[in-house]
């Protein structure tokens, strides 16, 4: 008997965890899924009197021409191209000194280490026109390389690696170096493997940063060859109504690349993000 009332017990409480999800995400994804609603519908039924929450006369008309209006698709090519060269070169960079500030030994390690961490307090807008300055005297800008370059490693990054490979005991870095193993192969052969969870949580977390990025590519490019697609939005907006439906087009057509992302590597991303939280 007692068990039967603990068991429902059990089970209203889930089923009421559930429905408090249930309308918790329903809240959260109402602005999302009016927003594909106002992709399909036409102009004239948005500027209405009547409160059109689903198109009446659903058409793909708004797309084709957030296509055409724009280059959109070159705009979606530079921003792919720029946002995995940054993940990429974050992954590469951050792990090879989170490495350095974990397993090796030199002189000044804490104090560089807190300086590094000191630049996660420095907002971007704060410096953002000194690099603008030094990219424009060395003639990068308008190129991929202005867009990639200044973002080849980051404080946060460095933080989650070396929290990461502080869960490791240093008794492995010693025994693979008893082994003959060099620096570079210990990090291949053994560190990669077993932080296949922090380097999945990088790679979203990277990606979908530099995929939203904005004030930079607007400052560092000025033709529709290097743009972004965070620009190209913007470039859909004009002083006609029709301009409303055309950007919602767009802006439903950029979120789904980073919304796929974040959905595949949610798991990696919350793993990551937790594992070096708890040391042992």
């Amino acid at each position: 008997m007692i068990n039967t009332k603990a068991l429902r017990k059990r089970r209203i409480h889930t089923g009421i965890r559930v429905l408090i999800n249930i309308v918790t995400a329903i809240i959260v994804l109402i602005p999302l899924l009016y927003a594909v609603s106002i992709a399909f519908m036409p102009s004239g039924e948005l500027f209405t009197m009547d409160m059109n929450l689903f198109p009446k006369n659903p058409t793909i008309e708004n797309f084709k021409q957030a296509f055409t209006s724009v280059p959109l698709l070159r705009f979606i090519i530079n921003s792919f191209v720029m946002a995995a060269c940054i993940t990429l070169g974050q992954i590469v960079t951050c792990s090879l000194a989170a490495f350095a500030f974990s397993f090796l030994e030199f002189k000044g390690k804490g104090v560089l280490f807190m300086i590094v961490m000191a630049t996660m307090m420095v907002p971007g807008e704060a410096t953002i026109i000194s690099n603008y300055l030094t990219v424009s005297q060395l003639g990068m800008l308008d190129t991929y390389s202005v867009l990639i370059v200044p973002y080849l490693t980051s404080a946060m990054g460095i933080f989650l690696f070396r929290q990461f490979y502080s869960t490791f005991p240093i008794s492995l870095y010693e025994s693979a170096k008893l082994d003959g193993c060099s620096n570079l192969k210990f990090i291949v052969r053994i560190l990669i493997p077993l932080t296949k969870s922090a380097i999945g949580a990088m790679g979203v977390y990277t990606f979908i940063n530099a995929w939203n990025m904005y004030m930079w590519p607007l400052l560092v490019t000025g033709s529709d060859e290097m743009r972004t697609v965070q620009i190209g939005i913007s470039m859909l907006d004009s002083v006609d109504s029709q301009s409303i439906t055309l950007m919602i087009a767009g802006v439903v057509m950029v979120i789904i690349p980073s919304i796929s992302i974040f959905i595949v590597g949610q798991k990696q991303l919350i793993r990551g993000m937790f594992a070096g939280a708890v040391k042992g």
